[in-house]
């Protein structure tokens, strides 16, 4: 193909594309390429846009045209395409498309192989993505399962609880065993103590305190009458 069929290529793209292509030389141009966003994405998000820069080599299309892929100037950075990182694939992607259309126009299904790469790459992005979160979501959710139903009981844990189980169940066996006995000999005290004569119950001190000028020998004489019922 000569000048003159690069030159019809380059007028049927300008009726494709009117808006979108852009001269940069002679014999070189950019088309512009406005991406449909994955269905997930949020519709306020902006849609990328990037530039495919063609110019012909003299034996195009028996070999292939100079193909470079940029961002428009100034572009801020899209979370789902990044240019300087994605281009090589995206160019790669190209391959057999050229490949498959040495010797004939090939600019227009080169536009649309790019187009679908990009939008492809997109959305595997985002699922991946997607995925990560759904694989951290699922890990905060084991989480709190775990914290929910314990820890999982092992044959090992098992024999270590029952031991500790057995252990505080002897300790407040004892404990309630003591307190039973101090119970117990609390009883016999209370039962001796009813036994005890009024003399006894002098002697050990278990009456009230005789007043310094007070008559101990009356007191002692009149505990003696006393009848304790056991």
């Amino acid at each position: 193909m000569g000048t003159d069929e690069q030159r019809e290529e380059r007028e049927v793209l300008d009726s494709i594309f009117p808006d979108e292509i852009t001269d940069t030389s002679d014999n070189a141009y950019r088309i512009s390429i406005t991406l449909d966003l994955p269905s997930d994405v949020e519709l306020s998000d902006e849609a990328p846009i990037i530039f495919l820069n063609v110019s012909y080599p003299e034996n195009y299309p028996d070999v292939a045209p100079n193909l470079d892929i940029t961002a428009p100037p100034n572009a801020a950075k899209h979370p789902l395409l990044d240019i300087a990182v994605d281009k090589a694939q995206l160019l790669d992607a190209l391959s057999s498309t050229i490949e498959d259309s040495l010797g004939m126009a090939m600019v227009f299904t080169l536009v649309t192989t790019l187009k679908d790469a990009a939008e492809l790459l997109m959305a595997d992005r985002l699922r991946q993505e997607q995925e990560i979160r759904d694989v951290a979501a699922r890990q905060k959710e084991e989480e709190e399962n775990r914290k929910f139903h314990g820890e999982k009981v092992t044959r090992e844990r098992f024999l270590e609880w029952r031991e500790k189980f057995l252990k505080d169940m002897e300790e407040k066996e004892k404990m309630k065993r003591e307190e039973e006995e101090n119970e117990m000999k609390v009883k016999r005290v209370k039962v001796d103590e009813k036994r005890l004569t009024g003399r006894q119950l002098w002697e050990r001190g278990l009456v009230g305190k005789v007043e310094e000028d007070g008559d101990a020998d009356e007191i002692v004489e009149g505990t003696e009458k006393l009848k304790v019922e056991a």
